[in-house]
């Protein structure tokens, strides 16, 4: 259990302004992915602004996860993830401990949160939606008009964006602009929209929103509401508040982008904590991670005589499915 207290003040999660990325010369996108690597190196963590994203969508996604919670309890409870396959519909409150566990101190309290999910949408008789990969056909829908549409046009476009980001991470690494596209041309995909209600004044000993805690993919896009509440850990081990910044996305690197990248880039602890007692914390991250059969080896320009190789080959499938034992306590199949 990683012990609750409060953060400094934000000072070390840079912005990059993607709106000239497409009109500038090589060296105007090296720019850029120079932002990216020192970004990635010391938090983990930037926002991005000017991606292109429609404020008009985001703001009809939060829409839809209002509208979607809202649902009476049995209407969410029907649509329960373990239902599906691949994992997709409804998490109730209290079903995930995502603190970080340490044999040295008690069990972490479950987290303080509900959620949806929404898997890539495929037909029931597509291989991947045979073998039950997580993040792959299966999606349970609620009887909300609307809903799936909105669903489905959101994750188009920030799976776009995470293919845009992925191209300035691959510049940050040395690599050919496009060196990530092979393993993202059917990505693992999940759009997941998170309620916090209220931290409650009689909340378990260290009980938060979300406990401390990484990503497990290659990267994170996060649209997050006004209220605040994500923390993020900086190099020099200290809390420091993402505070939202409007029409922006925040930007973190998972654990699969950490081992790929050989330990270069950081795959950071964060957490959440709604310190509003009046209302509703609402999020909406997407995880962008690569095909389920992808065989994840150090990245060629990661590994040198300075870094040895940390890593053996796994695929993304193995990686997600052990990463989702260690939160849930049973895995989802692999490729």
């Amino acid at each position: 259990m990683i012990i609750y207290t409060p953060p400094n003040p934000a000072r070390s999660i840079p912005v990059v302004d993607l709106a000239a990325g497409g009109s500038l010369d090589g060296a105007g996108r090296r720019a850029i992915a120079q932002q990216i690597h020192r970004a990635c190196r010391e938090t983990g963590f930037f926002y991005v602004v000017g991606h292109g994203v429609p404020d008009s969508l985001v703001a009809a996604q939060f829409d839809a996860a209002k509208r979607f919670f809202d649902l009476p309890l049995a209407a969410k409870m029907a649509l329960h993830m373990q239902a599906s396959p691949s994992t997709a519909g409804y998490e109730p409150m209290g079903a995930q401990r995502l603190d970080s566990q340490d044999k040295d101190t008690p069990p972490s309290p479950p987290d303080f949160k509900e959620s949806y999910y929404c898997a890539m949408d495929l037909p029931d008789d597509h291989p991947w939606a045979r073998k039950r990969i997580r993040g792959y056909g299966h999606n349970q829908w609620p009887d909300l008009p609307g809903f799936r549409a909105q669903m489905l046009a959101y994750r188009r476009a920030v799976q776009q964006l995470g293919d845009r980001i992925l191209s300035y991470i691959a510049l940050s690494l040395d690599l050919e602009r496009y060196w990530f596209e092979p393993y993202y041309d059917m990505p693992s995909g999940l759009v997941r929209m998170i309620k916090y209600p209220p931290q409650p004044a009689d909340a378990a000993f260290n009980q938060i929103g979300a406990g401390a805690h990484t990503d497990w993919g290659g990267i994170t896009i996060l649209a997050q509401d006004s209220a605040g509440g994500l923390e993020v850990q900086n190099v020099e081990g200290e809390w420091i508040e993402a505070t939202p910044i409007a029409g922006a996305f925040v930007i973190n690197l998972g654990d699969l982008m950490s081992r790929w990248s050989n330990g270069v880039y950081r795959s950071n602890l964060h957490r959440v904590k709604n310190n509003s007692s009046e209302r509703d914390r609402y999020s909406l991250p997407y995880f962008h991670s690569p095909r389920p059969d992808a065989v994840i080896a150090p990245i060629p320009t990661c590994v040198s005589d300075i870094t040895p190789r940390l890593f053996e080959d796994c695929t993304c499938a193995q990686h997600m499915a052990e990463m989702f034992r260690r939160s849930y306590g049973y895995a989802p199949a692999t490729a």
